[in-house]
């Protein structure tokens, strides 16, 4: 896998397009869109750390493209600057005001625009790195519930508008404060840190999330996938955890450490919440505990007007 910056450069211009790609082709992982509706697409599909963009497009002007970035939560981080045939004042002080961070007028210079896009990539990837942190579950190493939050109400979004399947899986672990009590809080950590990791290893594609929700409690956020699909990746979820053969003596269910796991999916076509996912995801649990632990609960999402 390659480590080098991703350009995207926006112009409808193929001339002006061949300029930059020359420029950076040699260190840079190069893209290029020939319209605004284009350049949305690849900024929400590649992530790119930069984009170069023109003003004036036939479409959609790159004031408008800028405008629709910053206010889409995957793409509002990505640092863009206007490269344009336009040297007046009024235009630079609007392509800032924009939320652009640099303002480069054609023809260009190489070295210059080299030289500034190193400095807006290094800030960039070192916001991303500050940004993942905040992210971070501090004990186990995985996401935490804020970074969660905010991908659950993103995919949901995403889901409803491609009209799309969602699952979510939440889950315990079996009598985790028999667990503390016997073992210790240091083995304690130790278990959770182990069970997330197992949790992490079971997510198989690269759009699935594991986090922690809160103490010992984890969620799966698995887009695109139905009851089914979900119910089956939460059984080999507990039983890898079971496999682990970690310890507790004290545990009602099992000489090891177990966990217990709540499935709700959002079926194609099914009104409802995000929110109302969670809360029903929550109920499945409960009543996987309910019912003996160390087991899985699942249900269809029924439509709800929670918020």
């Amino acid at each position: 896998m390659t480590d080098k910056p991703k350009l995207l450069v926006v112009d409808d211009q193929p001339v002006n397009r061949e300029v930059i790609y020359q420029t950076f082709s040699a260190d840079h992982q190069v893209f290029m869109a020939n319209s605004g509706a284009q350049a949305l697409a690849l900024c929400a599909s590649l992530q790119p750390d930069l984009v170069l963009l023109d003003v004036s497009m036939p479409d959609m002007d790159g004031y408008e493209v800028c405008r629709q970035l910053k206010l889409a939560p995957g793409t509002r981080d990505i640092p863009i600057i206007f490269v344009t045939g336009r040297d007046d004042e009024a235009s630079e002080e609007r392509g800032l005001n924009a939320g652009a961070v640099d303002f480069i007028t054609k023809p260009i210079s190489p070295l210059i625009v080299r030289a500034r896009v190193k400095t807006h990539v290094t800030l960039k990837r070192q916001s991303d790195m500050l940004r993942n942190w905040a992210y971070i579950d501090g004990l186990t190493g995985v996401h935490n519930r804020r970074y969660f939050d905010e991908q659950l109400a993103s995919e949901w979004g995403r889901a409803v508008r491609e009209r799309a399947a969602l699952s979510l899986v939440m889950l315990d672990v079996d009598f985790f404060k028999r667990y503390n009590d016997r073992y210790g809080h240091p083995a304690g950590d130790e278990c959770l840190r182990r069970v997330a990791h197992t949790l992490k290893a079971g997510m198989k594609r690269p759009g699935d999330l594991l986090a922690r929700y809160g103490g010992e409690e984890f969620v799966c956020l698995l887009p695109q996938t139905d009851l089914a699909g979900a119910m089956q990746v939460a059984q080999c979820l507990g039983q890898q955890v079971y496999d682990l053969q970690i310890e507790h003596a004290d545990s009602s269910v099992a000489p090891v450490v177990t966990v217990s796991l709540g499935v709700c999916s959002r079926d194609v076509g099914v009104e409802g919440s995000a929110s109302g996912l969670l809360q029903q995801a929550d109920a499945q649990l409960y009543a996987a505990k309910s019912g003996g632990r160390n087991q899985t609960m699942g249900a269809a999402l029924t439509s709800t007007r929670s918020t």
